[in-house]
């Protein structure tokens, strides 16, 4: 049997040269309105690929490059784009200088080191969501960023930002129809079939250190043997994951940060517990979060995976009137105080690709993406946050001043 080395090396060297040291890259200039974007993707899991078919249905993109620690990964998106170059290390994809942009759908905790690298690397970046795993992880991606920000791109994965409900908000909040929000309440529920655990993914016998890269997907974490059920359910586990916080309610808060200009909450208390799925996850399956901003709205996320009925809704709650948000987004008045109000509906389209459609259009123009790299920073600190109270059993608050978690 060979070793994991060896068999490493065959596969390295059938689909990508290693040689080389990373060379200095000059920052990208914007492209113009109508050239074509070249792409290179870092992490090509079941997200990854999900993005990469939405890159591919948009006009004008070219795969460069396709790069993740498994190398299963690698050849089933091999089969998406064939004239793709394949890597297992993202520094030598990274050296290519003809990628314009690079897409990084890794587990959230190599965010940071993924997104720095491409950043140095001169390229604009599609970052996937919760933006940075920790306060130390955001603050060093902020300091990558911020000498290139008027030069190159980044558009953080929260897709709602993009969506067509975003107008309708802004349009329900003008002339004070909503009047002074005091409370933002949200919910996400999902439920699935007995036996089948929320986020759980069948561990192949393929997953072995022969085929993984396992020092690689480790990043930063603490070092420990190679443990398939780690790699793939990496979701269960607080070394790699802030669980449902950063899988989804972050996608809720960042809606709301952008069209209400909400900063990094002053508190944040996270209760709960793994009541349902006792499977080895560490991350709770139902918990409840509130958090204090300084703008005066305390924005509470409840959430588990025992029951659908709640399912995914924002209401948004102020003196004057509602804005419900769910599959459509609607304004209903407070009567009390608007007598006369008429109860409205949204109506702006959103098209399947507007957030990759977005990044597209801003690399090609320079202008800034619907979720740019500020929104997805005040998410990312407000997830740790709750994170943190949970894990210490206590409230946390947000020292501005130090940027750090109290």
């Amino acid at each position: 049997m060979d070793r994991p080395q060896d068999s490493r090396r065959r596969f390295l060297g059938k689909v990508a040269g290693l040689a080389g040291t990373l060379a200095t890259a000059v920052p990208q200039n914007v492209l113009g309105a109508n050239e074509r974007v070249r792409l290179g993707w870092i992490g090509v899991g079941d997200r990854g690929s999900e993005l990469l078919r939405q890159a591919l249905a948009c006009q004008g993109t070219e795969i460069v490059g396709l790069c993740d620690a498994f190398t299963k990964r690698i050849e089933a998106a091999k089969v998406l784009v064939p004239t793709a170059k394949t890597y297992l290390d993202h520094r030598r994809m990274l050296e290519d200088k003809s990628i314009d942009a690079v897409v990084i759908a890794t587990p959230q905790h190599l965010h940071a080191e993924h997104f720095i690298a491409s950043i140095q690397a001169g390229k604009h970046v599609y970052q996937e969501k919760t933006m940075a795993f920790t306060v130390e992880h955001a603050k060093k991606m902020r300091a990558a960023y911020r000498p290139v920000m008027n030069k190159q791109v980044v558009q953080v994965g929260h897709q709602a930002c993009s969506s067509g409900q975003v107008k309708d908000a802004l349009a329900f909040l003008a002339d004070g129809k909503v009047g002074k929000i005091t409370s933002i309440e949200a919910h996400m529920y999902r439920n699935t079939p007995h036996g089948k655990p929320q986020w759980s993914r069948p561990v192949g016998a393929d997953v072995n250190p022969e085929n993984v890269l396992w020092e690689s997907f480790l990043g930063d974490r603490p070092k420990r043997e190679f443990d398939a059920q780690r790699f793939i359910n990496w979701r269960f586990f607080w070394d790699y994951s802030g669980g449902n916080v950063y899988e989804n309610m972050c996608h809720q808060t960042s809606f709301w940060y952008k069209v209400l200009g909400l900063q990094i909450p002053k508190q944040v208390t996270m209760t709960g517990g793994i009541y349902l799925w006792k499977d080895g996850r560490e991350v709770p399956d139902t918990m409840h979060v509130s958090m204090e901003h300084l703008e005066e709205i305390l924005f509470s996320w409840s959430s588990g995976f025992g029951n659908a009925r709640l399912g995914v809704t924002e209401d948004v709650l102020g003196t004057d009137g509602t804005i419900l948000k769910g599959q459509q987004i609607r304004y209903q008045p407070e009567k009390v105080n608007r007598p006369q109000g008429l109860e409205l509906a949204g109506n702006q389209p959103t098209t399947p690709l507007a957030h990759m459609e977005n990044f597209l259009d801003c690399v090609r123009t320079g202008k800034e993406p619907n979720c740019p790299f500020d929104v997805g920073f005040r998410v990312s600190i407000g997830a740790r946050m709750a994170v943190e109270s949970y894990r210490q059993g206590r409230s946390v608050k947000w020292d501005a001043s130090r940027e750090e978690i109290v």
